[in-house]
């Protein structure tokens, strides 16, 4: 479905594919696509329950396309430095917000996002990464958040997931040295689910996919939502959290009603 923007979205049952099709330019990634991406999150049909995100050929995705980013055609809306410097500060702020959208959307809570990353994975194509649940990765990626070395900050929705994952002080460093991170650093850190040799990239995600779809799907929904909530819990509210989800998989299961 819509190579046009540069991301197409495939469907088979309850898993969707969405790649990144650019190999070209390594999957540069414009405002056209992320506004594609959330149109995507409004057309997946309720019985899709996974959703891989994947770049076609050398690379998951280089980043930010700076030819864009400078001034050519940016797509739907605008997306230039120079058309977001010129709104207002309100305007500038929902613009980004919208573009943030396409990446959200990998949240939602009655689904479980894959990323199978090979290659270089720079800025934006590391906060999509961060988007998804899970991430597996290739024995040659390259993680950066490179933002800062265009005088910019990390702006896709990126920081927090990258601080749940890594923790403050790690993700301060990461983030204003845009240093790059390998597979086995990425593993180590905890930003990685499983890391493969690249050939193994696309038979490990379909085992994890496998996986993933071979739980109870209400279940599988409310054990995300608890995962999810847990930071902002104290530990009685994640233990009533545990109680009340528990409850209703019981009476789901049982049949029981009021």
């Amino acid at each position: 479905m819509s190579t046009a923007s540069g991301v197409r979205l495939d469907r088979d049952g309850p898993v969707a594919t969405v790649t990144l099709c650019r190999p070209d330019v390594l999957n540069a990634q414009t405002p056209a696509m992320w506004e594609t991406l959330r149109e995507f999150s409004r057309q997946l049909s309720g019985d899709v329950r996974v959703v891989v995100v994947r770049g076609e050929g050398r690379a998951f995705s280089a980043g930010l396309d700076l030819s864009v980013a400078g001034g050519a055609d940016p797509g739907p809306g605008g997306g230039s430095f120079a058309d977001l410097a010129r709104m207002s500060p309100e305007a500038c702020a929902d613009r980004i917000a919208e573009f943030q959208a396409g990446f959200t959307w990998l949240h939602r809570p009655d689904l479980i996002s894959v990323a199978a990353v090979q290659g270089h994975a720079i800025g934006a194509g590391f906060q999509l990464a961060l988007a998804c649940d899970l991430r597996v990765l290739a024995d040659d990626a390259k993680l950066s958040m490179a933002e800062v070395t265009l005088g910019l900050v990390p702006d896709l929705a990126g920081t927090k997931r990258l601080v749940d994952l890594v923790g403050y002080a790690r993700a301060l460093e990461i983030c204003v040295t845009g240093r790059r991170i390998d597979a086995v650093e990425a593993d180590r850190l905890g930003l990685a689910n499983v890391v493969v040799p690249r050939a193994d990239l696309d038979a490990a995600v379909r085992d994890l996919t496998a996986a993933i779809l071979a739980g109870n799907r209400d279940a599988v929904v409310e054990i995300k939502a608890l995962l999810a909530g847990a930071g902002g819990r104290s530990p009685a509210d994640q233990q009533r959290a545990e109680r009340e989800a528990q409850t209703r998989r019981l009476r789901d299961l049982t049949g029981a009603t009021d």
